[in-house]
C-alpha cells in the first residue's frame, strides 16, 4: 500500500507546478485524493495499534488477575448453581505458569506458582483442575488442562481433618466448616446406608471403615512435613506420593513401605494439600471420595457471580454480581 501511494506521488510530482507556486514543505503538492488515503492509513495503524494493546491487556488480565468459568453441576448448591458464571481470582493466591500446549498434549509438565499475598484458607470456593480424571479413575493424579471443579475449602496444610456423625471436625478450630445443613442431611443417615448415597469413602480401604459419617482423621500434608511410613499412611497418601515421586510406593510381603525398589520408613512432602468438599454435601465428588487436592492444581478463589442464566436461558438478575461467600 505505501509502494503505491509514493508510486501515485511520484507520478504527479512530475507535472509541472506554476511559476513560484512551491509548497510549504518544499516538495511536491499531494492532490487530496492521496491526502485521504493517507490519512486513513495513519488511523488504520493507529486503531490496530490500540486493538493490539486491548489483545494483550486481556491475555495479561486472564492470566496473571482474573478468569471466568461457567458453573454445569449442582454440588456447591445452594452458594453457586448451574448456570452461573463467576469471577475467580488468581492473582490474591499467585497466578500459575505452565506449558499449555504440553499440558494438552497430555505430557507432564512443571507448575510454577508466582507470589501472591495471601494463602488459600478455610472457607474460601477454589476452582482447580480435577486431579484425579484419568480415565476414570482416582487412584492417580495427572493434570487435564481442560477439566475444572470447584469446591469449598475445608482443611488446609497442616490441618488434621474428621467428619464425626456427618460433621466436619478439626481440633483447634471453632468456626463451622462447610455447609452446615447439608452435612445435618448426611448426620440424619442411618449408618448402613440408603439406596442412592455413596457411603463408602477413601481411601476405599474396609479395613478403615471411614463413611460419609464417620471419616479420618487424616493429616492434610504441609509442605516440608515429614510423616512416618507404615501400612495405613501407605494406604492414605499412596498416591500422593506416587505422583510426587514418578514411583509406585507400596508395601511389600513382609508389611514393609516400598518407593520403587527403595525401603523407607518416612517420608517428606513436596507440595501442600487441601481438603475440599461440595456444599450440597449428597454424593458430591470431592475429598470425601478422592482424595487430597495438590495446591498447583488450584486455580484461584471464586470471587463473583457475574452473569447467571437459568436452563430456558432467562438471567436470574438477583444472581448478577452477587458476591461467592
Amino acid at each position: 500500500m505505501n509502494n503505491l501511494v509514493k508510486k501515485i506521488w511520484n507520478i504527479r510530482c512530475k507535472q509541472e507546478l506554476p511559476a513560484g507556486d512551491v509548497p510549504a514543505d518544499g516538495g511536491c503538492r499531494r492532490p487530496k485524493w492521496v491526502r485521504c488515503i493517507l490519512w486513513c492509513l495513519d488511523r488504520l495503524v493507529d486503531v490496530c495499534f490500540w486493538l493490539c494493546l486491548l489483545v494483550i491487556a486481556y491475555v495479561v488480565l486472564q492470566l496473571f488477575v482474573l478468569t471466568s468459568f461457567r458453573i454445569p453441576s449442582k454440588s456447591m448448591i445452594p452458594t453457586l448453581v448451574p448456570g452461573d458464571r463467576i469471577l475467580v481470582d488468581k492473582l490474591s493466591g499467585g497466578a500459575r505458569l505452565f506449558n499449555v500446549f504440553d499440558a494438552l498434549e497430555k505430557k507432564d509438565i512443571s507448575i510454577w506458582r508466582m507470589p501472591g499475598w495471601r494463602d488459600f484458607q478455610r472457607g474460601d470456593v477454589l476452582v482447580f483442575n480435577f486431579p484425579y480424571g484419568v480415565a476414570g479413575r482416582w487412584d492417580s493424579i495427572a493434570f487435564d488442562v481442560m477439566k475444572y471443579y470447584v469446591k469449598r475449602c475445608i482443611a488446609v496444610p497442616g490441618d488434621t481433618v474428621e467428619i464425626r456423625g456427618g460433621f466436619y471436625h478439626i481440633p483447634g478450630v471453632e468456626e463451622p466448616l462447610g455447609n452446615q445443613v447439608a452435612q445435618a442431611e448426611i448426620a440424619q443417615l442411618p449408618d448402613s446406608g440408603v439406596r442412592g448415597v455413596q457411603m463408602e469413602t477413601y481411601p476405599w480401604d474396609r479395613k478403615l471403615g471411614w463413611t460419609v459419617k464417620n471419616f479420618g482423621p487424616l493429616a492434610v500434608p504441609r509442605k516440608g512435613q515429614t510423616v512416618r511410613m507404615d501400612s495405613t499412611t501407605c494406604r492414605l497418601y499412596r498416591t500422593l506420593v506416587s505422583w510426587e515421586q514418578k514411583k509406585q510406593l507400596h508395601t511389600d510381603s513382609t508389611g514393609q513401605v516400598r518407593l520403587g525398589d527403595s525401603l523407607i520408613t518416612h517420608y517428606t512432602f513436596r507440595e501442600n494439600y487441601y481438603f475440599v468438599a461440595g456444599d450440597r454435601a449428597m454424593n458430591s465428588q470431592d475429598s470425601r471420595y478422592w482424595g487430597l487436592l495438590p495446591e498447583p492444581y488450584i486455580v484461584g478463589r471464586a470471587r463473583w457471580v457475574w452473569k447467571s442464566v437459568d436452563r430456558n436461558g432467562k438471567v436470574r438478575w438477583e444472581r448478577v454480581m452477587k458476591r461467592v461467600k
